[in-house]
């Protein structure tokens, strides 16, 4: 099953919210300056651990002693340029890009996600590669979902590529694979400046605090775009209430057997193939977006906060069920979000820098306990300032602004990269890694790391 997201942050050492594009109070600088101005002689590597079984470690088996396709500590990628400046990890693949404005990519490439013409041999899947046909773009953000990938120019064009039955390639109607990177022509006008990927959906952020969405839009999951907002086949596993405790309980075969259950079942698919202006949004200034598996956030300049979406496991984190983007319930002031599979990590900035958590806790992925279905602090972070997080299926990542990596939730496949497959119900210090961690960003079952030496 092909339960997608993908969650790119920007994290670095020493940054003020002010110098962060995914910041309310810096919507752009072009990223954080940190993470895009590469000191004389500094090298950047980029780690992986985790599942390897899909070649999105980009790891050759001869890199991972004793635990076959799994890396359980952080491995360094080989085969990339040193000059890496951003990461991100789609459902099964992962992407790159270096300061000259290329993307390499590595991993799953059934549905053509790695933007590569020639078909891969098994072997040469998790070997990195520059994707191709964009030669004449200056690249400067790559995103990825399970079954797409995107990439941003520094003239705020958007490309997209791979293959989706649920309208996330964003091309038009009925056009469902793109073997090339292909502009989003709809978006031409504006200067994308960030683009998240759900399970079948998107969202787009431009320089001016507009947001798109497209896809799958049941559930609301990208607010109103003028279609009819209605119910999915998955929500009615609980009539969409968080009332109903079974599915918070379930584990995690059982509920994914629900959701292909579900999905099956729907034939007449509610898409909006082409970006469409949120309306909720309208009259507002967005600083930054995220979206989940089956859940979008948007959070406002002015600190509001806004979900959407199915909320099967509490991840809208509110007590209001109704269709369509409405706030969270949360006191304090966000700055920075990220969306997992089934749970929501908001970063707020009040009398201190903390982390907050809500939605499903299987895993312990929350970082906290009950209540899980409202925002909560995340528990063993005193003393640490967080600079961005990242959320996969069922473990969340973190930077602080020393340049440490911090990781808790599941630790199977070794996804926490802590030399084992135990879980962690508290954020654990990622140690051993020699410089400054730029970036972490959750995949499905692994996870990158951006380091400069």
């Amino acid at each position: 099953m092909l339960r997608l997201w993908s969650i790119a942050k920007v994290q670095v050492r020493k940054v003020s919210t002010s110098e962060s594009l995914f910041c309310r109070d810096g919507l752009f600088n072009g990223l954080v300056r940190r993470q895009f101005t590469s000191t004389r002689g500094e090298r950047r590597t980029v780690m992986s651990f985790g599942d390897g079984n899909h070649g999105a470690l980009g790891l050759s088996s001869s890199s991972i002693p004793g635990m076959g396709m799994d890396a359980y500590e952080p491995t360094v990628v080989s085969n990339l340029p040193s000059d890496i400046s951003f990461i991100s990890a789609g459902h099964y693949h992962s992407l790159a890009v270096t300061f000259g404005g290329e993307i390499w990519a590595w991993g799953r490439n059934d549905e053509g996600q790695l933007g590569r013409i020639a078909v891969d041999s098994g072997d040469s899947r998790s070997e990195p590669k520059r994707v191709e046909g964009l030669d004449n773009v200056n690249v400067r953000a790559a995103f990825a979902s399970g079954v797409v990938s995107a990439a941003i120019g520094d003239d705020g064009s958007l490309w997209v590529w791979g293959r989706s039955k649920r309208g996330q390639l964003g091309l038009g109607k009925g056009i469902i694979e793109a073997r090339v990177p292909s502009r989003v022509e709809t978006l031409a006008a504006e200067h994308v400046v960030k683009v998240s990927l759900g399970w079948g959906h998107a969202l787009a952020l431009t320089v001016d605090g507009k947001v798109f969405g497209w896809g799958y839009v049941a559930d609301g999951r990208v607010g109103n775009v003028g279609l009819p907002l209605e119910a999915s086949l998955l929500d009615s596993i609980t009539d969409g209430s968080m009332k109903d405790q079974h599915a918070a309980d379930l584990n995690l075969e059982a509920a994914e057997k629900k959701v292909v259950e579900a999905m099956s079942k729907e034939n007449d698919m509610p898409i909006a193939w082409e970006p469409c202006l949120v309306e909720e949004t309208r009259n507002v200034k967005v600083a930054d977006i995220a979206c989940g598996s089956d859940h979008s956030l948007i959070l406002c300049h002015d600190g509001t906060l806004l979900s959407s979406g199915s909320n099967i496991y509490g991840q809208l984190g509110r007590s209001k069920q109704d269709l369509g983007m409405t706030p969270v319930d949360i006191t304090e002031s966000p700055i920075s979000i990220a969306a997992g599979l089934g749970h929501s990590l908001a970063i707020c900035n009040r009398d201190e820098r903390k982390i907050l958590s809500w939605g499903w806790n299987r895993s312990r992925q929350l970082g906290r306990g009950k209540p899980e279905h409202l925002p909560r602090e995340v528990e063993g972070f005193d003393g640490e300032s967080p600079a961005s997080v990242s959320a996969g299926r069922v473990h969340s990542l973190c930077v602080t602004e020393k340049g440490e990596a911090w990781v808790w939730g599941c630790g199977k496949n070794g996804r926490l990269g802590l030399g084992s497959s135990s879980d962690e119900p508290e954020p654990m210090l990622l140690e051993d890694i020699e410089g400054c961690v730029l970036q972490t960003v959750a995949g499905f079952d692994h996870s990158l790391i951006l380091v400069a030496e």
